[in-house]
């Protein structure tokens, strides 16, 4: 098995997430190739103690990511840092040669954005993807299948969303994602819209223009000393597009929701598509859950589907096991793998987002900015 080097440039969250999924790498059947983390970077050195402890065989320790950049060994970077450091060091790291897997929502903004693409086009060597794991759900995998089997017949609605209540209190301290210069003025929209945007993207739905409605609920957060400071950033979203299926040339309505305030919802991924022959509905809030009705005259019943373990990258895991999202993660990571080494996905919808896709999210969420500050239809 083919041996792929990484550098892991932030150590939080999502950084241990990938080195977990490193660590599980066995429980993939068929991979051709495998990550290895063989250095870290971080600003501070305290996460450094777990990765001594897990992975013995990292090499190098900085706090500077250009160190690791110059780092003959890596050949590619899992960068998972903040939106307002995204342009400066992806940028970096595509100009290093390195390939690059970027946390959404790949810039903190448009111009930011367009300066990682130019970075890519000017570097067409380096294979890059944007990480989002939910649509490697086994659901979101069915979905997919249907679409691309044209199955569903005319599109009539499409409703996605990202859902949670991580900031329902209003007593939680402020952290960066509710901060502008650091998280961007897309505030909920940049941290989680990607999520939301990635199968209607696949499935080559384009949006025409977008209505939005953005929402700052808690005006203020205790900050480290608990003294009140201003919360900037968008706490929810609400977009209404109107969307084209390039297959058929038919419009219909897309309202993409990002909440960071969803009473009632932990982390709810979510995808609902009305269709004239089969209509879905699938939430990650019950991860084994897919409802469909299909429709041929009569009466519109709707049915459900328990899914297991029925992964696009198979793992030693039996199908009649329930389905994570640590899985997903794995799933997410053997994808981008596959596609770096094999220069396309398994299957259409079993691929991470794309720098255009990404691009595409871009145009959408600064057009929505625009719509909520006008109160107006924006086009893209």
């Amino acid at each position: 098995m083919k041996t792929l080097r990484f550098g892991l440039i932030g150590c939080g969250l999502m950084g241990r997430e990938f080195a977990s999924a490193t660590a599980r790498w066995c429980h993939l059947v068929d991979a051709e190739s495998r990550p290895e983390i063989v250095a870290v970077c971080n600003r501070s050195p305290g996460p450094f103690a777990w990765f001594r402890q897990n992975f013995p065989g990292i090499r190098q320790y900085t706090s500077d990511y250009r160190e690791l950049l110059a780092n003959s060994e890596v050949a590619a970077v899992y960068v998972a840092l903040p939106h307002h450091l995204h342009r400066e060091v992806y940028v970096d790291a595509i100009r290093a040669g390195k390939h690059l897997m970027g946390e959404k929502p790949f810039g903190i903004d448009l111009p930011a954005n367009q300066a990682v693409l130019k970075a890519l086009q000017d570097h067409s060597g380096v294979f890059s993807r944007c990480a989002s794991q939910w649509i490697f759900f086994p659901a979101a995998q069915k979905i997919g299948r249907l679409i691309e089997r044209s199955e569903l017949g005319r599109i009539l609605e499409v409703n996605t969303g990202f859902l949670h209540s991580s900031d329902l209190d209003p007593q939680k301290p402020i952290n960066w994602k509710r901060q502008v210069e650091f998280n961007g003025e897309y505030g909920c929209l940049g941290d989680l819209g990607m999520h939301a945007c990635v199968l209607p993207f696949r499935a080559g739905w384009k949006p025409r223009n977008v209505r939005a409605l953005f929402s700052k609920i808690i005006p203020t957060r205790p900050d480290a000393a608990g003294q009140r400071v201003p919360c900037q950033t968008w706490d929810n979203a609400i977009l209404l597009c109107e969307t084209e299926d390039p297959v058929t040339g038919d419009t219909f309505p897309w309202t993409l929701k990002t909440q960071r305030i969803a009473p009632g919802q932990k982390n709810s991924w979510y995808l609902e598509i009305l269709a004239t022959k089969t209509s879905v509905r699938f939430s990650t809030r019950d991860p084994k859950r897919l409802e469909l009705l299909s429709y041929s005259g009569g009466d519109q019943i709707w049915g459900e589907v328990q899914t297991g373990h029925e992964t696009a990258y198979p793992t030693i895991t039996g199908a009649n096991f329930e389905f994570g999202s640590s899985d997903a993660i794995l799933q997410m990571w053997a994808a981008f793998m596959e596609e770096l080494q094999q220069g396309r996905p398994r299957a259409r919808f079993a691929g991470c987002p794309t720098p255009d896709e990404a691009a595409l999210s871009h145009r959408l969420f600064t057009a929505a900015l625009v719509s909520h500050r006008s109160s107006q239809v924006i086009a893209l």
